[in-house]
């Protein structure tokens, strides 16, 4: 651990102005973002005697190795360059608010030229409208399939929609007046967007307008004695009704608002949120984060809001108010904050009394119970993790914990198609954005030992440079719209406390021969072989043999059989394209585009073989030259099967 002395700034360096800083460790990864009225007073905070520093704080500053701060100008620009840099880095000592991928959103892909409408989980699309969450799913479901009666947009995948549109014919859907059909041009595309733009309105809380356009619809149809007509507008008026009232008003219908509350203890806060919009409960969310860095409840809300309207844009995301159980200091930067990013006033204040208060102690109740309930769930996980990380540790006889473990496995087919795969956990959990996939090729594929060779040199030549490439920490003044691109992307900086290999001692042995040709040797390296699971050691003759029932020999296992999945996955990828011969893939100048564009034309090589050059320039993006060479290339092949799967032997032309 560094000594906080060692990268402390000379208290005159640092300027009196609002600013935002980093703190940063030795590979120079960033593990806290903070902010500041008064960079010197704030960072000089951070150097005071040790012992009157908070156990996190104590923590954060004798793990970091530099510190460097940005001047801005105004406490709100600080506000905007503090979440930017939170999203961008995921510092490890910020408290960072993820959605739980569970919770299921009914969303509009308004930037598709005909809007599907479909319920989503997971990360957020750009230019797709989201409602909700809903829980559980089945409830959105239903919603939108009633929903669908009188919003016939589309809802079908991108394949059943493409199947349609090129056989003719509608889905089922399209028969019974659940999608209007815009694959087989029943609706303008036009047309199509101004009815996903309606379903949009009507969950963004219009409700009542369409309801009250329905049933003159069904007046005048009545008055024109067109009965059939009105019984349809009659059963889209109770479908409509039957959607609100699955939410029940809890507030004045004019009431649009997000109600927060948080309940927490001394290691985590559990975050919950009602959106109220004309006045019913259109969604809920919720987030139980570890508390890693020490702030108080103002600073805790102002860190929870700008996180969750971050990514918002607009008065359909962020309502006209917004009620917390307490303000933040900075309550006017935040209000002004929202109103940017909303394009009017929001109201940010304390529920005080009357049925927002009541509805706020609902919402404080629903979140003491999220986090009663993650705790009992997480206590067996939470333990197990560490007490294999624990038990692994002291089973290799390893000096440091295992924070970061990486694994490496080789996937091949009797030495063809040779891919290997690189699986990282932290902490106990795969971290999925940083696994890596290797093709391999020349002398590096003749045997696994030397592909495993290879495939460390390459991570780790890679983790050399790329840290020895590091930008220098300068502190100064640095301009808000061009700081997220002075950081470059770092794919490898970042190094693991233990390697694994999937093989004995031959790939163990090779694994440390590459590490060590590239001067490193403050990594360790292990071998798991599969027939007895046992852990191989560098010049160890005899192996590490884990009790069968021990939770890091279960550990090390899911981590492996992790690997594999991922390097079999990549190799059967890899091997079904190699698979597929075809006369076009040794024209020269012919480009997968192209082939594509000419089957799509003709049909089949056997077509093609038959045309003239007038007739290959009519497929787009081939010229005459390229037609010329086409035309004497498949002249020349004509007793070839053109078109093979050499897997099934499917002639697929």
């Amino acid at each position: 651990m560094a000594d906080p002395k060692s990268y402390r700034p000379q208290t005159g360096d640092i300027p009196l102005n609002p600013g935002v800083y980093r703190f940063r460790d030795e590979v120079g990864r960033v593990i806290y973002v903070g902010k500041a009225k008064v960079l010197r007073s704030r960072l000089n905070s951070y150097f005071a005697n040790p012992a009157g520093l908070t156990p996190k704080t104590h923590a954060m500053v004798h793990t970091a190795a530099s510190v460097e701060w940005t001047v801005v100008g105004s406490e709100l620009e600080a506000l905007q360059l503090e979440y930017t840099w939170i999203k961008e880095y995921n510092p490890r000592f910020n408290i960072v608010f993820r959605d739980d991928k569970s919770y299921p959103y009914l969303a509009v892909t308004m930037g598709e030229k005909y809007p599907r409408a479909q319920v989503m989980r997971g990360d957020k699309r750009k230019d797709t409208k989201y409602f909700g969450p809903f829980y559980p799913a089945k409830a959105i479901r239903e919603t939108l399939d009633t929903l669908l009666r009188v919003f016939p947009v589309r809802s079908c995948s991108t394949g059943v929609f493409k199947r349609a549109e090129s056989s003719g014919r509608p889905c089922l859907l399209g028969y019974i007046d659940k999608c209007a059909a815009p694959c087989v041009g029943r609706i303008s595309a036009e047309d199509h967007k101004k009815l996903a733009a309606e379903l949009c309105q009507f969950m963004g809380g219009e409700g009542t307008r369409f309801i009250r356009e329905l049933e003159g619809k069904m007046a005048d149809a009545v008055s024109r004695l067109e009965y059939e007509q009105a019984a349809r507008y009659r059963d889209d008026i109770a479908a409509l009704r039957r959607v609100f009232e699955r939410n029940a008003v809890v507030l004045a219908e004019n009431t649009e608002a997000d109600i927060f509350a948080v309940h927490e203890d001394e290691l985590e806060a559990a975050v919950q949120v009602f959106h109220v919009r004309n006045g019913r409960i259109r969604g809920q969310r919720g987030w139980v984060v570890e508390k890693v860095e020490d702030s108080t409840p103002a600073e805790f809300i102002e860190h929870l809001l700008t996180q969750v309207y971050g990514e918002a844009d607009g008065d359909d995301r962020i309502p006209r108010e917004v009620l917390v159980p307490v303000l933040p200091e900075n309550a006017q930067e935040v209000s002004d904050w929202l109103h940017e990013r909303r394009g009017s006033a929001v109201s940010l204040r304390v529920a005080q009394r009357g049925d927002k208060a009541t509805l706020a102690e609902t919402v404080r109740e629903n979140a003491e119970q999220a986090l009663r309930l993650h705790k009992s769930r997480r206590a067996g996980d939470l333990s197990t993790r560490s007490a294999s990380l624990q038990e692994l540790q002291d089973a290799l006889g390893l000096p440091s914990p295992l924070l970061r473990i990486e694994c490496y496995d080789v996937s091949h087919v009797q030495g063809t198609n040779v891919v290997a795969s690189m699986v990282v956990v932290e902490d106990g959990l795969p971290k999925k954005s940083d696994y890596r996939k290797f093709s391999i090729t020349g002398d590096a594929a003749r045997d696994d030992t030397a592909s495993m060779y290879d495939v460390i040199s390459r991570r780790f030549r890679n983790y050399l440079e790329e840290s020895a490439n590091m930008v220098p920490m300068v502190s100064g003044e640095l301009d808000i719209s061009d700081a997220a691109a002075k950081a470059p992307a770092r794919r490898f900086a970042y190094p693991p406390s233990l390697v694994i290999v999937d093989g004995g001692p031959p790939q163990v042995a090779a694994a440390t021969r590459a590490l060590g040709d590239l001067g490193i040797d403050d990594i360790y390296v292990v071998g798991l072989a599969k027939r007895l699971e046992e852990l191989w050691l560098p010049d160890d003759e005899f192996p590490v043999i884990l009790p069968r029932a021990s939770h890091a020999l279960y550990l090390v296992q899911r981590i492996r059989d992790e690997a594999h999945r991922f390097a079999i996955t990549f190799h059967r990828k890899k091997r079904s394209v190699s698979m597929m011969a075809s006369v076009l893939d040794e024209i020269p100048g012919l480009g997968p585009a192209k082939r594509d564009a000419l089957r799509k034309h003709f049909g089949s090589v056997k077509k093609m073989r038959a045309a003239s050059v007038e007739e290959l320039t009519e497929v787009p993006g081939v010229g005459p030259v390229l037609a010329a060479t086409i035309h004497e290339a498949l002249a020349g092949s004509g007793a070839e099967t053109p078109a093979v799967n050499m897997t099934t032997g499917e002639v697929l032309d």
